[in-house]
């Protein structure tokens, strides 16, 4: 007669049971996270905060105009150019060669663009309380350039003729340097500054709305 017996692995039984009790608990760690992270108002909101123990703080439309208000004039865009730009003056009744002044400049500036958020307005910032969340809708001033500047540290003149009779006009190398100001600001705004400036101020005011709870942010 041949007597079988089973044997047990009491401590491997015993591994497994705690490998699955803390895998659960991961898990369960990491599903409460999640609710905690996106419970924002509502019935969800009081639980989380009661869970966290911190109050559920409830971001009004005044309190986004005021944060983003704060940010003043949010500059986005540095538009920088190197150009070559002539003045010049001429005689109606005399040739350049005789009574002519002219001159070619290099010149170097930026133009710097963006956004003056303390024109927002109250009425640009909605609100909606969804089933999934707090919805935050903002619509953006226009963007602007606000300044169109000329590196004078980089700016020179590198050629310059004036005619035999007349002697060189003093003035003529601050025209030109106010000419290549305008046309410097007029190349960026063609080059789409102002759009871009919109474009990266979209970006910065929502990641800052995004940072204040809400779970869905449209920017425009």
């Amino acid at each position: 007669m041949t007597d079988q017996y089973n044997y047990h692995d009491g401590r491997r039984s015993g591994g497994a049971t705690f490998a699955t009790i803390l895998l659960a608990l991961l898990i369960g760690g990491a599903a409460l996270a999640v609710f905690v992270h996106h419970a924002r108002s509502g019935a969800a909101g009081r639980l989380a905060a009661y869970i966290t123990g911190r109050p559920l703080t409830i971001v009004s439309a005044p309190t986004v105009v005021e944060k983003v208000q704060r940010l003043a004039r949010l500059e986005t865009v540095v538009y920088s150019l190197d150009t070559v730009v002539e003045g010049s003056e001429s005689n109606p009744l005399l040739p350049d060669a005789l009574a002519g002044d002219r001159l070619l400049m290099i010149v170097h500036g930026q133009t710097i663009a963006g956004i003056d958020m303390s024109k927002l307005k109250p009425e640009d910032v909605q609100i909606v309380e969804g089933a999934d969340g707090r919805e935050v809708k903002l619509t953006l001033p226009p963007s602007e350039v606000f300044v169109t500047t000329i590196d004078n540290a980089k700016t020179r003149v590198y050629e310059r003729s004036t005619g035999l009779f007349v002697k060189a006009d003093p003035n003529l190398e601050t025209t030109t340097r106010q000419k290549a100001q305008q046309q410097l600001d007029q190349a960026a705004r063609a080059d789409g500054v102002l759009d871009a400036a919109s474009k990266n101020a979209r970006g910065t005011v929502t990641a800052m709305l995004e940072g204040l709870g809400f779970t869905k942010v449209d920017v425009k």
